[in-house]
């Protein structure tokens, strides 16, 4: 075969072209092994079940989850199905709200709000306990969630969304099965970064 033949350069693009697919399909079954939830990247939905902490790992030179022991959430433990439907849940309030159009997640969105990727994790939440008038993280995010405007403590403040109880709740699973998502180290310096009052 000469370089001059079409027959030549068919050939070389179709074979590409078949190469390229195989790889493809490779990459993306790597891919959802490890997205999907119970991968290995993605925890199980039960997640928030249990204590969740983000540290420093040596090994890997970045940020990462850790969990911990039993920590249910709003006191009551939940099967993998109550808590995947639960986080479901969660995920539609901040679709039908919109958060996005304030917040960021997993590094989409916008920066007018917190990034809200590792909120569960944010130390600020202690002192919301005091503000709240909450006993748990848990329920001082629900409280706030239920009514940002009675909480405003920044320039900026949260509209209130008209989320009901169990919205609330939803949202805040949702939020801390987020924070459990092994995300490489994003964002960098979690946590860490010390902002003056």
């Amino acid at each position: 075969m000469h370089y001059d033949d079409p027959k030549f350069w068919r050939a070389g693009a179709v074979s590409t072209t078949v190469v390229m697919a195989i790889v493809l399909v490779m990459l993306t079954i790597d891919s959802l092994a490890a997205i999907t939830a119970g991968g290995t990247h993605v925890p199980a939905y039960s997640v928030i079940n249990r204590h969740i902490d983000y540290v420093y790992s040596d090994k890997f030179g970045r940020d990462m989850p850790v969990l911990g022991g039993e920590e249910p959430l709003f006191g009551r433990t939940r099967s993998e199905t109550e808590a995947a439907a639960l986080i479901g849940r969660g995920k539609l309030v901040i679709q039908s709200r919109a958060c996005m159009d304030c917040h960021t997640f997993m590094g989409n969105g916008a920066y007018f709000a917190p990034d809200l990727t590792k909120a569960w994790l944010d130390p600020a939440w202690d002192a919301w306990l005091a503000i709240t008038g909450a006993d748990t993280k848990d329920e001082a995010m629900a409280r706030f969630l239920m009514s940002p405007d009675q909480f405003a403590t920044w320039e900026r403040k949260m509209p209130n969304l008209a989320i009901t109880r169990d919205e609330a709740e939803a949202t805040v699973a949702y939020l801390k099965w987020m924070s459990a998502i092994d995300t490489n180290g994003f964002p960098i310096h979690f946590g860490r970064i010390k902002v003056e009052q």
